[in-house]
C-alpha cells in the first residue's frame, strides 16, 4: 500500500517523536508499503522555519530532505498536473493551502494520508483514505 506522510508526520517520523500513533508505526515500518513525501513538505517545513512558527532544534530544512532519502522515502514532486487541476477538490473544510494540496495529492496519486489533522479526515466524503 502507497502512503502520503503529512508533513507533521514527516517531521514527528524523522525526529522519532513519541507522538506517532502505534498504527502508524507499523505502517512505517512494514517494508511492503511505499512511503512518499511531497516536496510539498519541504516548502512548508522552510517556510514554517523562515517566520518562526517551527523549530527544528538546531537542524535546517535540508536535513529533512537528507533524512528523507535515508529513509528510502519517495519523494512526490509538486507537478505542473497537481498545481493546475487542485481546483477540483471542492469540498473547503481546510483553508491552509498546504494542507489542501496534501489531500489533493493523495488523491491524486490514490494514497493514503497519514495525519492527525481532525480537518483532513472531513475529505473522507471526496474519496480521501485518512489513516492516524
Amino acid at each position: 500500500m502507497t502512503y502520503l506522510l503529512d508533513t507533521h508526520t514527516l517531521i514527528w517520523t524523522l525526529t522519532k517523536s513519541v507522538k506517532l500513533s502505534d498504527n502508524v508505526r507499523s505502517i512505517l515500518q512494514d517494508r511492503s508499503n511505499e512511503i512518499v513525501v511531497s516536496a510539498l513538505s519541504f516548502w512548508e517545513i522552510a517556510i514554517k522555519r523562515s517566520v518562526q512558527k517551527l523549530d527544528l532544534e538546531g537542524g535546517t530544512p535540508e536535513d529533512f530532505v537528507l533524512a528523507t532519502l535515508e529513509a528510502d522515502f519517495r519523494i512526490l514532486p509538486l507537478s505542473i498536473d497537481h498545481c493546475s487541476s487542485c481546483y477540483k477538490l471542492l469540498a473547503t473544510h481546510h483553508k491552509d493551502p498546504f494542507d489542501r494540496m496534501l489531500i489533493w495529492q493523495a488523491l491524486h496519486q490514490e494514497c493514503s494520508l497519514i495525519s492527525i489533522d481532525r480537518d483532513i479526515r472531513k475529505y473522507v466524503s471526496e474519496g480521501l483514505r485518512v489513516v492516524w
